[in-house]
């Protein structure tokens, strides 16, 4: 491990709304060139970590820390100013808008002058279907074309790349292959991992252990809010992981205190009721 700072680092963070308690003493970090595998079923607490770590929920308790530094996130936009970039499910792009219009919604290249400046397709166009394609996306070859044509690992593809292109340092990717097919989940995967290479901190929430092993680093694995194991990748397998995400050691403590029990008693009539 190296002594670096890391990028993205949480500290004893809850969050509570009103007397409900959903995040517990939540200790997490992320380093460049690192992707944090967050594991979790339904209802586990990913949601509320993602807002917190992207600025929409400040935590209740606890402290974020960016390069070793406590940082406070006036929202969602602050924290993208600082690097933080976060991928929904379905790619946060738009349908009905061309691929270089998505690209640069909000910061739209203009030409010309004064009031007479307009939208600079040939730029825009060039330019995504460029970023696109550097992550290895090569069906994309027209800016013009709208998203909402693409598969699902293209739109999820068009985002990350955005996000790269404009600076991000920590890329949070919400549940990123959920609802795409084999080879469409495939290609994120591969897209997960050159933004790896390229030095940002990834932190990949998902519920699919498979595609987490494939790309991850680190592991964390939440339960009701909690943090219920924090490890290296190879330091646990499959099997292991996804009793531990249905609350496996749990269980398996229980198992072994019942088989104690009847193994000395055996030979021994039950209480009567």
């Amino acid at each position: 491990m190296t002594d670096e700072a890391p990028v993205l680092e949480l500290r004893n963070v809850d969050k509570s709304f009103g007397p409900i308690d959903v995040l517990q003493e939540i200790s997490l970090k992320v380093r460049s060139g690192e992707v944090l595998c967050l594991l979790g079923d339904n209802g586990a607490g990913k949601s509320t970590l993602i807002k917190t770590l992207a600025g929409v929920h400040p935590p209740t308790r606890g402290e974020i820390l960016m390069d070793g530094k406590p940082v406070q996130f006036s929202g969602p936009k602050d924290a993208g100013d600082r690097g933080i970039a976060t991928v929904h499910q379905f790619g946060g792009t738009f349908p009905l808008m061309s691929i270089g219009r998505s690209f640069f919604v909000g910061v739209e290249p203009t030409k010309g002058w004064g009031p007479f400046k307009v939208f600079d397709r040939k730029l825009a166009n060039e330019i995504a279907v460029k970023a696109v394609q550097s992550f290895g996306i090569t069906r994309i070859d027209d800016g013009d074309r709208l998203v909402g044509g693409l598969s699902g690992g293209e739109r999820q593809s068009l985002a990350i790349a955005r996000a790269v292109h404009f600076g991000a340092r920590v890329l949070i990717l919400d549940e990123p292959t959920a609802a795409l097919g084999v080879k469409q989940a495939s290609h994120v995967l591969r897209i997960v991992l050159e933004a790896k290479r390229r030095g940002l901190a990834v932190i990949f929430i998902t519920h699919q252990v498979m595609h987490a092993m494939a790309v991850g680093d680190h592991f964390a694995v939440l339960i009701r809010g909690a943090l219920a194991a924090s490890f290296r990748k190879g330091e646990k397998t499959r099997e292991e992981i996804t009793d531990l995400m249905a609350g496996g050691e749990a269980m398996a403590g229980l198992e072994a205190t019942l088989e104690t029990y009847m193994q000395s008693h055996e030979g021994h009539p039950p209480p009567s009721a």
